[in-house]
């Protein structure tokens, strides 16, 4: 898998850290405050949307009077504290990191977070330094599964697309990773669990854990 890689691109929600189970529970108390519950088809329609996509998701659908800007400062506000105190890594992506740059790979991060959260929960895990580029959806045209920000992640590594592998979880985030151009490997988390047969047919490798690399 990794003959003829240069750079290791990775999504970071679900993908390096273990922090997709608190955006449901966002989702919930940040609806409830504007006077809605979430309907059972939110998770999956915003899959892969960049921060701005979804906050203008959410105005337009629930009809709200905040501008986008003020939507996504409330929302950074809510899961600060989790993404600086309490989300860690998945299971082996620290050693999995150092062994990359022992091989002098380099590597970068293509997130649908915010810039903010994405730098907060990185410096926390103290992982940060390992990254050549953080890139985010908000930063080019149109989030996944287009895709922009894997392209653009491989932009700043000035590393042809061909030559890098990407790290997903999610169906949209491979999606967007394969129309870049780019190998995929799959990590499996919760939040996509219920579409793992399909991820495991578009991916060119699926694992459980980064210990599972061969």
């Amino acid at each position: 898998m990794f003959n003829n890689i240069k750079g290791v691109i990775f999504d970071l929600d679900g993908t390096i850290v273990d922090s997709m189970w608190i955006w449901k529970q966002i989702d919930i108390e940040y609806l409830e405050t504007k006077g809605y519950s979430l309907p059972k088809d939110l998770q999956k329609d915003i899959e892969g949307m960049s921060f701005t996509e979804t906050a203008n998701y959410f105005k337009n659908r629930f009809k709200l009077e905040d501008e986008i800007d003020e939507i996504k400062e409330e929302w950074n506000l809510m899961a600060l504290d989790f993404y600086k105190n309490r989300i860690k890594l998945k299971k082996g992506a620290k050693d999995f990191l150092k062994l990359l740059k022992g091989k002098n790979i380099k590597l970068g991060i293509a997130t649908s977070n915010s810039k903010r959260l994405a730098t907060a929960v990185l410096d926390s895990n103290k992982i940060y330094h390992y990254f050549d580029t953080i890139r985010t959806s908000c930063e080019v045209n149109k989030g996944k599964p287009n895709p922009d920000v894997f392209l653009k992640a491989a932009e700043d590594l000035d590393i042809s697309p061909e030559e890098c592998l990407a790290f997903e979880d999610t169906y949209a985030g491979v999606l967007a990773a394969k129309r870049a151009g780019m190998k995929v490997i799959a990590i499996a988390d919760n939040l996509s669990l219920p579409y793992k047969k399909e991820i495991k047919h578009l991916a060119d490798e699926y694992i459980e854990d980064y210990f599972n690399i061969a």
